[in-house]
């Protein structure tokens, strides 16, 4: 994803919300009520789990599609979601790039539940940069996409492997959409529709779902997730077309204790793959993406779309509060 991409002003601004007030206390309201109210979902999410999906997905070397590399580690996580229960679909498709190239793609879905007609949608983007565009050597190769890319998906493998031992009341799709990062280099002037050269296994896939008529009650999105110093803000775009998933997705964090992780401070739209699933298939997505707001420049960190994205900035702690907030969400939506 590219921070100097955001959404064209006919999207509108930044949409802020505030808590509404909270409704005067009843003194008539039993004890027990109350403390039930206070109870939150608590998962046992493995990070050391997670961590080990996250180096095995890197191990592969950069994920570009077109590559050996891509379709080996493909093939690996379609094995892996299966491994775990789940009922998978391998998306093949073909995307034309800015550049005039034809990709081929693969969105791998995981399916959990599928019988169930209520559904949670979760999803990452596998495939990596196929350049360093942001850094000041080697800027024409392919990063290793450690915390872009697979600190998302390996968070999702484990989510996926928790789904396999204790099944959800709810369906939940996981999905790993592909070719989100290969937009238009720092280099080349950006356009108008520019926004549009990124996401593309996310824009074939809301055209093209894996099941005819596809529908979720909402989708959460899982980018940049893995690095030590993390801020998860609320992502504009998510506040638009989710903000009731915002609101539902940051109270659990706070409420597990992940508060300082998770800021209700509202960053700038921008493009992910939460904007076409919202935008193009009408699910609602937020986003959890590592967003800095505090810093100059704004964006997402020093090590974005550079060699310096590598295994040494992820965080096991990360992964575990990012992880055990969506399986908390999805044990109890």
């Amino acid at each position: 994803m590219n921070d100097r991409l955001f959404l064209p002003l006919t999207l509108g601004l930044v949409l802020a919300w505030t808590q509404g007030c909270e409704a005067p206390s009843s003194p008539e309201l039993p004890q027990a009520v109350e403390a039930q109210e206070k109870e939150v979902l608590r998962p046992s999410f493995d990070a050391d789990s997670a961590f080990a999906f996250v180096a095995k997905q890197v191990d592969f070397g950069p994920r570009v599609p077109n590559t050996p590399e891509h379709d080996r580690c493909g093939r690996w996580l379609a094995e892996e979601l299966a491994r775990h229960g789940a009922e998978v679909t391998v998306q093949e498709g073909r995307a034309r790039a800015y550049d005039g190239s034809i990709l081929d793609m693969q969105n791998i879905v995981g399916t959990f539940h599928p019988e169930s007609r209520d559904r949670i949608l979760l999803f990452a983007h596998w495939d990596t940069r196929p350049f360093a565009d942001k850094d000041s050597t080697r800027t024409r190769e392919p990063i290793d996409g450690a915390n872009d890319g697979a600190s998302g998906v390996g968070v999702l493998l484990e989510v996926a492997r928790q789904l396999g031992e204790r099944p959800s009341d709810v369906g939940v799709d996981i999905i790993f959409f592909d070719a989100e990062d290969y937009g238009k280099p720092e280099w080349l002037p950006a356009t108008e529709n520019g926004y549009k050269d990124w996401c593309l296994g996310s824009q074939y896939w809301a055209q093209n779902p894996h099941r005819p008529g596809y529908r979720a009650r909402f989708g959460v999105l899982l980018d940049m997730v893995g690095a030590s110093d993390a801020a998860f803000h609320q992502e504009g775009t998510s506040l638009k077309y989710a903000p009731h998933i915002v609101r539902k997705v940051w109270k659990r964090a706070e409420d597990l204790g992940f508060g300082a992780r998770f800021s209700t401070s509202p960053t700038p739209m921008t493009i992910d793959d939460n904007y076409f699933i919202s935008e193009m298939a009408g699910i609602p997505s937020a986003n959890i993406v590592d967003y800095r707001i505090q810093v100059r420049p704004m964006g997402y960190g020093p090590f974005h779309h550079t060699h310096a994205d590598n295994m040494s900035i992820i965080d096991k702690a990360t992964l575990l509060e990012v992880g055990t907030t969506v399986l908390s969400v999805v044990y109890a939506p």
